[in-house]
């Protein structure tokens, strides 16, 4: 496969990725700030923010409608759900001899309807929609592509965004302590509160929440599930990752040893220092995307010649 193909779909995984879970942590916060009175607004906007990558000076008072501007609908802002979804289509544009026909009319028609801005009346819907567009782009190549190496570019990058955005998503609850979203709104934001009572039985409990979008190996959105499908699909795109001598593959080393470290660490000692782990989940994701851009789509490489021995 061309590095070029394969660095596009990979980014259009991440991407639509992205939107989803930028919508679904909007949701959540931008809620929980109409619902509570006693919420600070702009240290909380200011945090969330934060959490998202996209810290801004202190000139003025924050409110949910700058975040809505800022995060939601601002084409040229890269945290932003409609950047991500604008960047997506592009990357299909240039990768459009292997994506369907079906996908690029998906991204193209969600990226022609991106609204300039949301009523507040209408912000929830908003960000249904944007999980809806997400899930039909994700659900076409599911449905209808080869499990060759242009699926497992596209998984991988959505793994790795997945397991980011989970990371952050969780990271927020630390944000404003007492007055953060509860766990029973943290797993409704994931999609995961039906699935966590089927397994738990029992109303939700930070121990046994934070557990489920963690460390479950059967739920899709949990972190320890996105990780494990990351690594699985570097070795179908390079079965020789794994030698011999431990693992030649720098990607495959990052998220081997994050996945380590949750799976092997008591809960308790996680949610004790929750921000911390949240961290290096992220850290290890950004570090191993870059070694997969290093090793299978470098750009401004100089050509190397190997001239004839006399």
């Amino acid at each position: 496969m061309l590095s070029r193909i394969a660095e596009s779909l990979f980014w259009i995984g991440r991407y639509v990725e992205r939107a989803d879970g930028t919508a679904r942590i909007l949701d959540v916060h931008l809620q929980l700030l109409l619902e509570d009175p006693w919420i600070d607004e702009d240290t909380a906007c200011r945090s969330l923010l934060s959490v998202m990558g996209s810290a801004v000076e202190p000139d003025h008072a924050l409110t949910r409608g700058d975040v809505l501007s800022i995060l939601a609908v601002d084409r040229s802002h890269p945290a932003s759900i409609a950047y991500s979804i604008g960047a997506a289509r592009e990357n299909a544009r240039r990768a459009r001899e292997v994506v369907s026909t079906e996908l690029w009319e998906a991204l193209n028609t969600t990226r022609a309807r991106m609204p300039r801005r949301v009523a507040n009346d209408k912000v929830h819907e908003f960000f249904g929609w944007v999980r809806e567009r997400s899930a039909l782009a994700v659900g076409i190549v599911e449905s209808s592509s080869s499990r060759d190496e242009s699926w497992s570019f596209f998984t991988l990058g959505r793994s790795l965004e997945r397991a980011d955005m989970t990371a952050r998503l969780l990271a927020t609850r630390s944000l404003t302590e007492a007055s953060g979203p509860s766990w029973t709104t943290i797993l409704r934001s994931c999609g995961a509160y039906e699935a966590y009572l089927r397994t738990y039985r029992g109303v939700p409990s930070a121990t046994n929440a934070a557990e489920f979008l963690l460390l479950d190996r059967l739920f899709p959105r949990s972190i320890l599930y996105s990780v494990t499908r990351a690594e699985n699909c570097l070795r179908d795109i390079e079965p020789r990752g794994t030698g011999r001598a431990g693992v030649g593959d720098a990607a495959l080393r990052q998220l081997g040893q994050i996945r380590s470290e949750l799976e092997y660490r008591p809960i308790h000692d996680i949610i004790d220092d929750l921000q911390r782990h949240m961290d290096a989940v992220q850290s290890a994701t950004s570090s191993a995307s870059e070694a997969v851009r290093q090793r299978y789509f470098p750009t401004n490489a100089a050509p190397s010649w190997v001239g004839e021995s006399s």
